[in-house]
This record gives structure tokens, C-alpha cells and sequence, in this order.
């Protein structure tokens, strides 16, 4: 009756039930009331003011943007354990102080240190938003992080923001422009990138080259990939903590890539990367479940198919993924 009322007119939405709905939902405050947001919060008035802001912007110290970072990985947990749709209020206040701190922030030497907070939470938080099932929201975010990224003179963090940017335009049934998108990326950072960023580039790259149909230069990425991530366990990227990429991790990939090229040697890769995942990483836990259904599908196992849907569906309900739950609806409809 309540959402009738709301959609109708008929009764005002509380602030109350907004807050339910946005952590429900994974939407903004704005995008839950249909409201356009501002280009410029007018929230600045006058001189003193201004000056108010450029000095306390001036005294972000490294112990501030630090704090700035471990927010940001706070909530990076989280959406691995819990998923994204309960994170928005955090993440959306996350991201306003970060742009608070960095518009009126004068000397680049207090700019870059707070511009590269800003691109590793604005590509958490666009990421977020495609799992959410909120692509335009996504690709502002994903904008601002390459903006934050330039300011802050970070070639991988901008390589990152726009290889990821190509999932949306994915999304969107543009696959191709993504496949243009992630190799201007890897252009962007070249040999001077991480290893585990260029191998993390080459995967991206063999998973858009599978969706739009490359099978040739899907498998060279993937061979390039391969060849190039760093041997041992190890997953993070200590110039890049937004990268999470180990051997383990990269047979995932595999696996899902060759499952949409419709490869049998699908499934020994995704059982492998199964067996050694962390059980933490709750959401990439239901993709995995849904690129197993997928390559069962493509070898005529059904019931192994419908076997793995059903935990993905369960996982991706657990955590809220739109996302996931449409792959799920989408292999499930195969059956």
C-alpha cells in the first residue's frame, strides 16, 4: 500500500523509509526520489568562508589521508563479505569528503595524496553501482576517478578506472567499444604499470574480446595474462591496492572466459579456482558458481548446471547483486 501511495503521489516518502529503501535497493538518496543532483553544491558563501575551506583543505595531513584510505578499505571488505547494497550512504559519504578535501585543496602537493584516495574509492564505488544494477551512476564515478587519477599524476590508477569503465559500456550491449576502451588503457600505462596490473589489463581484455566475439584475440590475452602475473599466493598490489589478482583468482578468469567461448576446458579451470578461493570473497564466490552453470551448460551437463545456479542465486541474494542475479536469470532460462 506504502509503495503504491509513494509512486502514486498520494503519501511523501519519510526520511525513514528512504533510509530502508536506499540500503534495499543500492540507490542513492537522490535516485531514490527522482531528484537531479546538483552540478554545485552551493554550500560556499562569501570569502571567510572560502578561505575557511582552502585552509582547513591545506591542513589534510598524511595521518588524514590515511584515515581517507582505511575508510575506503573498510568498505572494500564489506562489499566483498556483504555486498554493495547496503554500502551506499557510507560509500556516497565516503566520496563527498574526498571531494570536499580535494576542490578546495590549492598546491598539488596536497592535492595528489587526496586526488589518489579519491580514485581508488571513486572505482570502488562505481564498481558498486554496476553491481547494483546502477549504470549511469557507475559511469560518473567511474569519470571522477579518472579526473582524480590525472590530478594525482597516476598512470595505473587511471589505467584501472578506465579498463573497468569498459565493463559498463559491456553492460550496455557495446562490447566492442569496451575491447577500444581497455586497450587505450593498457596504452595508457604501458611497461610502467605493476605486473599485476598489466596481467589484470590482459585478462580484463580477453573477457570484453569474448563478449564481443574475438575468440583469436581473446585467447592471446588470456596467454598474455598468464604470462605476465606474479608467481606465489599473494594477491594484492602494493601500488595499487584496488587490484586483487593471484594465479588462483586469474583461473577464475580463465574459466569464465572460456566458458563464454563455449571451451570444455572451462570447467577443470573454475573447479580448480573454486577449490582455492577464499571464502571470504563472498560476491566473486557467486560468479564463480554462475561461470560454472555456465561452462556445465555448454557441455550438456545440466543437472551439474542447475546444480551451481542455485548457489549462485543463493550467494548473489546474500549479497544483493543485480548483476549476478541477471547472469543467474539469464543461464537459468537456458535450462
Amino acid at each position: 500500500m506504502y509503495v503504491s501511495e509513494w509512486e502514486n503521489g498520494k503519501r511523501t516518502l519519510s526520511d525513514r523509509y528512504a533510509g530502508i529503501l536506499r540500503k534495499l535497493l543500492g540507490v542513492t538518496d537522490a535516485e531514490l526520489r527522482g531528484a537531479v543532483p546538483a552540478a554545485v553544491a552551493a554550500s560556499v558563501d562569501g570569502y571567510d568562508e572560502l578561505l575557511s575551506r582552502i585552509d582547513a583543505a591545506g591542513s589534510v595531513g598524511e595521518s588524514m589521508v590515511q584515515a581517507f584510505n582505511d575508510q575506503t578499505e573498510l568498505l572494500r571488505t564489506m562489499d566483498r563479505q556483504r555486498g554493495a547494497a547496503g554500502l551506499v550512504d557510507q560509500m556516497t559519504g565516503h566520496l563527498a569528503a574526498l571531494e570536499d578535501a580535494l576542490n578546495f585543496a590549492v598546491l598539488p602537493s596536497a592535492r595528489r595524496p587526496v586526488a589518489l584516495a579519491l580514485a581508488g574509492a571513486s572505482t570502488l564505488a562505481a564498481w558498486q553501482a554496476i553491481d547494483s544494477g546502477a549504470v549511469e551512476r557507475a559511469w560518473r564515478h567511474y569519470e571522477l576517478a579518472k579526473r582524480a587519477a590525472r590530478d594525482a599524476e597516476a598512470p595505473m590508477y587511471l589505467a584501472h578506472a578506465m579498463a573497468e569503465q569498459a565493463y559498463v559500456l559491456c553492460e550496455a550491449g557495446r562490447p566492442a567499444l569496451g575491447v577500444d576502451l581497455v586497450r587505450d588503457a593498457r596504452r595508457t600505462v604501458g611497461q610502467s604499470g605493476s605486473a599485476r596490473l598489466r596481467a589484470w589489463l590482459h585478462a580484463a581484455e580477453a573477457e570484453m574480446c569474448a563478449y564481443a566475439g574475438m575468440p583469436d584475440d581473446s585467447r592471446r590475452a588470456l596467454d598474455a595474462a598468464l604470462a605476465t602475473i606474479p608467481a606465489g599466493p599473494e594477491d594484492r598490489d602494493l601500488d595499487m591496492l584496488s587490484i586483487f589478482l593471484n594465479g588462483t583468482h586469474l583461473a577464475r578468469w580463465q574459466g569464465n572466459v572460456l566458458a563464454m567461448l563455449g571451451d570444455g576446458d572451462a570447467v577443470t579451470s573454475l573447479y580448480g579456482a573454486l577449490e582455492a578461493m577464499d571464502p571470504s570473497f563472498v560476491r566473486a564466490r557467486a560468479g564463480l558458481h554462475t561461470d560454472l552453470a555456465h561452462a556445465h551448460l555448454t557441455r550438456a551437463e545440466y543437472d551439474d548446471a542447475h546444480t551451481h545456479l542455485r548457489q549462485a542465486r543463493l550467494l548473489a541474494g546474500r549479497t544483493g547483486s543485480v548483476r549476478q542475479r541477471r547472469r543467474v536469470d539469464m543461464l537459468s532460462a537456458r535450462l
